[in-house]
């Protein structure tokens, strides 16, 4: 068996580690890199931080419902070190605060009850109307932007604001706050150096929802912000930091995949033009564009992070207690011993297979129905307005921001006509 020389785990010189690239130049390299380094492959995250990664369908299915892989970081070994500190980039994704995200067991599903409730099938297909009407006054302000040109940044202008608006509405936010929260997200997934930076973006989000939550408890909305504190007093015991931290993950999580959804999906039908096709005659329904998008080009990249109470054995691995695992879910979407050997191809006809990409388990995104539904309605309505639309550039100068976790362009300049 092996175990990772950088971890402090074991000593074995042999096995090679995978830095993963800060500024994300080749993805698809990257992620085929990963695989072939095996089912569990020792990579450095920004700041030379050492973790494995799970990068293979199987095993990570399995260990996405392993319950000796929990969430809470006083299981790191390097944190219990002071390896990692307060200022390393990527701590408020390790240390995002009492959620779901570091919660495991009963404390995990007492939080995500509450948030599901308000996330059903049911309750979602309800939003369908209100998502249609942003729908069609963002393509009506593309149509005005664009202007003579007819060139325009789809990201900005229609991906982004899509969602943030939905998840905003859901949540009770402001929608003066929405600027202001984009430019702090920007930072809060792109930040790759260590420095106080970090921690200040951790702290102004802090408080403009710990803002929203004041508001809310001197005059409760029809929103589930409101819904979360009155479950509080009613006695589900969310303490006011637990509600806090359950809002930022929803804002967090309720609008970056889906604005990767949507971007991956446009890119993906403009430069597969046949399979836009099929899409455009109904010979292929846009369900399973949808599902082929999220499995070919996931919108997390890398999820982090769980910390293993005691040696974990995958294959010939041995993931030693205290070990930092991440879950690699874009690596995990073209594993060919899941989606067969054209798993490298965008192919909307291709028999479904279960993709990732949105967890497994008791940890899979309440959010996904609500995701899929975003795309569902902004995909179709946006191709049925601008048949013609095409990329305004070369998909050789679509550039990836920097983010470890995130897959996201910069911008995705189009011509709409």
């Amino acid at each position: 068996m092996t175990t990772c020389p950088v971890t402090g785990a074991g000593s074995d010189e042999s096995r090679e580690v995978i830095t993963l690239d800060p500024l994300v130049r080749d993805l698809a390299e990257e992620g085929a890199r990963l695989r072939a380094a095996g089912p569990v492959a020792a990579v450095e995250l920004p700041g030379g931080v050492p973790v494995w990664a799970v990068t293979h369908h199987a095993e990570g299915r399995k260990l996405l419902t392993d319950s000796r892989l929990v969430k809470d970081i006083s299981h790191w070994a390097a944190w219990q070190r002071g390896e990692i500190p307060k200022t390393w980039p990527l701590i408020g994704l390790a240390d995002p605060g009492p959620s779901m995200l570091t919660f495991d067991g009963p404390e995990h599903r007492r939080l995500r009850t509450l948030t599901a409730q308000a996330l059903t099938p049911r309750r979602v297909d309800e939003m369908r109307p209100r998502i249609e009407a942003i729908t069609a006054e963002l393509l009506d302000a593309l149509e005005e932007s664009a202007g003579d040109m007819g060139r325009v940044d789809l990201k900005s202008a229609y991906a982004y604001p899509l969602p943030m608006a939905v998840i905003g509405g859901l949540l009770g936010i402001d929608t003066a706050q929405i600027p202001r929260l984009r430019t702090l997200y920007d930072g809060f997934f792109s930040s790759l150096t260590p420095g106080e930076d970090v921690q200040a973006i951790i702290g102004e989000l802090a408080a403009i929802f710990g803002s929203v939550i004041e508001q809310k408890k001197a005059a409760p909305g029809d929103d589930l912000t409101s819904a979360l504190l009155g479950a509080a007093e009613e006695g589900d015991s969310l303490s006011d930091q637990e509600v806090l931290s359950t809002v930022q993950v929803l804002i967090t999580a309720g609008h970056e995949t889906t604005i990767s959804l949507i971007v991956s999906a446009v890119v993906a039908l403009l430069t597969h033009p046949e399979q836009l096709a099929l899409l455009m005659s109904g010979e292929v329904s846009w369900e399973a564009a949808i599902e082929e998008t999220l499995r070919w080009d996931a919108p997390t990249t890398h999820v982090l992070i769980r910390f293993a109470t005691e040696d974990v054995t995958v294959g010939d691995t041995v993931i030693g207690k205290g070990d930092g695992v991440i879950i690699s879910y874009g690596a995990m979407g073209r594993d060919e011993a899941q989606h067969g050997p054209r798993a490298s191809e965008f192919d909307i006809t291709r028999t479904p297979t279960r993709h990732l990409a949105f967890g497994h388990g008791p940890h899979v995104c309440p959010g996904a129905p609500l995701s899929r539904l975003e795309a569902l309605v902004a995909l179709p309505a946006l191709f049925e307005r601008f048949p013609g639309l095409g990329l305004a550039v070369d998909p050789s100068e679509l550039r990836n921001k920097p983010a470890v976790t995130q897959n996201e362009l910069y911008e995705l300049p189009v011509r709409l006509r």
